[in-house]
């Protein structure tokens, strides 16, 4: 049975990782083939150029065929916008020549109005992230045990699969408790509402953490569009309106 195809006024996507082995790009394909919008977001992280730092990186013709997919949707009208992220961050400093790929548009951070009228900004979030910010030793360091933990998971996922057992994942288990003590030492969903209320926003689109989420903090409307690594997720913007988070874990016909 086919999936029909959805039509959504926004779709915002992040931390997709395209060039690591990790990345769920089977998964964004057929989501991307299943589902269209008017501006089409991808919020930081697309590209994961420190895998070529590392000499890590693994580009596959699934990865290729999301960058098709991506520049097929701004031919045929779909606004297409690019939010750098701390793993894309080599597109910086093209952004003040207003440089981009084609169609697609490339930001630090923009602005997006939505359906309800209210403002958002939309920021990939390593900017606001304390980890990130003051210690990109450490930041580094935790890129280095999530790819030795999201290896385990790897294997974890294989004996399961074996064995009969739907899919687990570890890696989310773990960066869950890890991340919600290191959100509460930095705040990073504070220093976002704390930054949106100086600028006069209604709420912030993010991603960076890997944990899709619709929430209100301190009177700022906080989204969080989750990632393509463990969770499969993305934010859409309904016509009316409505935010939902959209989990696509499985390959639809």
């Amino acid at each position: 049975m086919s999936t029909m195809l959805k039509t959504y006024r926004s779709i915002f996507i992040s931390d997709i990782h395209l060039g690591t082995r990790d990345c769920k790009a089977e998964q964004l394909n057929n989501f991307l083939k299943h589902n269209t919008c008017e501006t089409l977001y991808l919020v930081g992280d697309i590209i994961d150029a420190w895998k070529i730092t590392q000499n890590k990186w693994r580009w596959k013709q699934s990865h290729s065929n999301v960058v098709r997919r991506i520049l097929g949707h701004a031919k045929r009208g779909t606004r297409v916008v690019y939010v750098a992220g701390n793993h894309d961050e080599f597109l910086r400093p093209l952004i003040p020549y207003g440089m981009g790929f084609g169609a697609v548009e490339i930001h630090n951070q923009t602005e997006h109005i939505g359906a309800d009228g209210k403002h958002y900004l939309v920021t990939h979030g390593d900017l606001f992230d304390g980890i990130t910010k003051l210690a990109p030793w450490l930041a580094f360091l935790g890129d280095k045990m999530y790819d030795f933990v999201l290896d385990l998971n790897s294997k974890f996922n294989a004996l399961r699969h074996r064995l009969g057992m739907g899919y687990w994942s570890l890696s989310k288990f773990l960066k869950h408790k890890v991340k919600k003590a290191a959100d509460f030492v930095f705040q990073f969903e504070r220093n976002l509402a704390t930054y949106c209320k100086k600028r006069g926003f209604d709420g912030v689109i993010c991603g960076h953490i890997h944990h899709a989420e619709i929430k209100e903090v301190d009177g700022i409307i906080y989204m969080n569009d989750g990632d393509w690594v463990e969770s499969m997720t993305a934010l859409v913007e309904h016509h009316d309106g409505r935010w939902e988070i959209v989990t696509w874990t499985t390959i639809h016909d």
